[in-house]
């Protein structure tokens, strides 16, 4: 019985830790050789900015983690093209009128092996954003496939910004953890 009790208490202790931890999916084509990459630009995000400094700390996060893993960022002739996308108001993609193309070439490929999971239709130019989420899609230039992306979710406070940013470096760099993918 007593056994039982420590178990309870236990499990109530651990539920408010696992509540506020971020939820990260990634998906990546397997067959890729994610070592031979060297370089990466960043592409336009999917939606105008809305929220520059917010957009600033996350890229700035994410290229000194890419850095630290021997990726060198460049402006053109790159190996790899990376989208970012997120949201926090509403969950809904707000740009629905004015989509924003890709000025790396045609809209990259997702395999038909749908290893990413269901993306909506292809003729969605603004996709759903759920709230407090950021997406990064890795994109091959070469082949124009996407080859590697990566969701987080994180609970922001809009009125406690210290906190927020604390929280989306933390986001970012569980995300990044998985990039590149370890050879299974």
């Amino acid at each position: 019985m007593r056994v039982k009790r420590i178990g309870a208490y236990l499990l109530l202790a651990a539920f408010p830790i696992t509540a506020c931890a971020q939820k990260v999916r990634v998906g990546y084509d397997k067959r890729t050789e994610f070592l031979k990459f060297k370089t990466y630009a960043w592409g336009e995000p999917t939606m105008p900015v809305a929220k520059p400094l917010l957009y600033a700390s996350i890229i700035g996060s994410i290229d000194m983690d890419l850095k630290a893993k021997g990726l060198a960022k460049v402006e053109r002739d790159c190996d790899l093209v990376l989208i970012p996308a997120g949201g926090m108001e509403y969950g809904l993609n707000q740009g629905a009128s004015a989509p924003i193309l890709p000025t790396y070439g045609s809209q990259p490929v997702i395999d038909s092996t749908n290893w990413t999971g269901p993306a909506g239709p292809a003729n969605l130019m603004a996709p759903y954003v759920p709230e407090g989420t950021f997406v990064l899609t890795v994109i091959d230039r070469v082949s124009n496939k996407v080859i590697w992306t990566g969701t987080v979710k994180e609970k922001l406070d809009i009125e406690n910004k210290t906190k927020s940013l604390e929280r989306i470096d933390k986001a970012v760099a569980k995300l990044l953890k998985q990039f590149p993918p370890k050879k299974q």
